[in-house]
């Protein structure tokens, strides 16, 4: 009961820090100045000079989103925390807090300056960090059933562990991108955020043989 209760309260944290990052996404887009608001014809010009704000408030808040669902995906199978585990969460929400920022920069940037890379560079590099992280708390905690519920699905599991290998790689890719062309940078990177929402076992299924509900015990620390 004790440790069902500290995973939970790592949940909770976690799903409060998903929510505060997520919904700072939506401070980047500004309203227009009073000033420009003549006519229906200026409101519109100024919604479409908006656009690379909108996607990129679209390819993070699905970035995200997908983020919180593998955390939930990663914590079903999570039933014991240790102080390792803590600090990697940790480590993993702090990059998700830091997204808004790349965020906001990567959209300034390409309303006043279209070729710049710079903010893309930093925006794809923050989904590389983040990547890792979600790696390093993973492999963590499932090595060897470290830290895996007695009756943990071992076919999700290796789900996980074989999608996991394609996030630094993905990341990777977009950061290249971001040096040659930065809206494809964008919807490379949101369409890698579908990729990381799909059914796992649809994308990865495992060894047939292989009893998904077999039980696993705990590595005895």
């Amino acid at each position: 009961m004790d440790d069902e209760k500290e995973t939970g309260r790592v949940e909770a944290f976690s799903d409060g820090v998903f929510a505060v990052a997520i919904t700072l996404l939506i401070l980047n887009i500004q309203l227009p100045p009073i000033t420009k608001l003549q006519d229906d014809h200026a409101l519109w010009g100024f919604f479409g000079n908006q656009w690379p704000m909108l996607l990129a408030f679209v390819t993070s808040f699905a970035t995200i989103g997908v983020m919180w669902l593998n955390h939930h995906r990663l914590f079903k199978h999570i039933r014991y925390v240790d102080n390792t585990l803590i600090l990697l969460n940790l480590l993993l929400l702090m990059v998700i807090v830091f997204i808004p920022y790349p965020t906001a920069l990567l959209a300034q940037q390409y309303i006043h300056y279209p070729a710049g890379h710079t903010a893309a560079i930093i925006y794809s590099g923050t989904g590389i960090i983040m990547a890792i992280c979600f790696n390093l708390l993973w492999r963590y905690a499932s090595y060897n059933n470290r830290l895996l519920g007695k009756n943990a699905d071992i076919e999700e599991a290796q789900a996980i562990s074989r999608q996991y290998h394609f996030g630094p790689l993905f990341y990777i890719i977009t950061f290249t991108l971001a040096w040659i062309n930065v809206p494809a940078c964008i919807i490379l990177s949101l369409l890698f955020a579908i990729f990381f929402a799909l059914p796992l076992r649809a994308l990865f299924p495992g060894n047939k043989n292989t009893q998904p509900h077999r039980e696993i015990e705990r590595v005895s620390k």
